[in-house]
């Protein structure tokens, strides 16, 4: 019985220490998309761990049908940065599509210099809840006018 109860806890701690380190920069994932995206996937962009929040996770998003009014063509297909939690995201990714190692761009990162001068100053936090939610809330904010929600 005894060494059933070892076998168990190695495997669990294997499991563990495998996903604990899942994540890297310039991984593309596929993630629990809303409906009308199928083909939308997540990027990382950068990890970092804070002690007021743990591991923050800032991905873009691209393949989006996003309505924007404020672009040319009506449609937002891309959020450039999100900051978001470990949690959040293990709850949203399916299956890793590729690892490229890709470093962020300009517009990524300006998006996550934005948000940590904020963050910083207690402005800004993360978010927690799955991306397919982030998604829709910050598009009820676009549609509406709202750009501060």
């Amino acid at each position: 019985m005894k060494l059933y109860t070892f076998i168990a806890v190695l495997l669990l701690l294997s499991f563990s220490c495998a996903k604990k380190d899942q994540y890297r920069v310039g991984q593309e994932w596929n993630y629990k998309t809303r409906l009308t995206e199928k083909s939308s996937t997540l990027t990382i962009l950068k990890i970092e761990e804070y002690p007021e929040t743990g591991k923050v996770i800032h991905i873009s998003v691209s393949g989006l049908k996003i309505k924007d009014t404020t672009s040319t063509t009506g449609i937002a297909d891309k959020f450039t940065h999100i900051p978001l939690s470990e949690e959040a995201l293990n709850k949203s990714v399916t299956t890793l599509k590729n690892e490229t190692g890709k470093k962020p761009d300009s517009l990524e990162l300006d998006g996550y210099s934005y948000w940590k001068k904020e963050f910083d100053k207690g402005n800004a936090g993360i978010f927690t809840i799955p991306v397919s939610e982030i998604v829709s809330t910050m598009e009820k904010s676009i549609v509406a006018g709202d750009y501060t929600k």
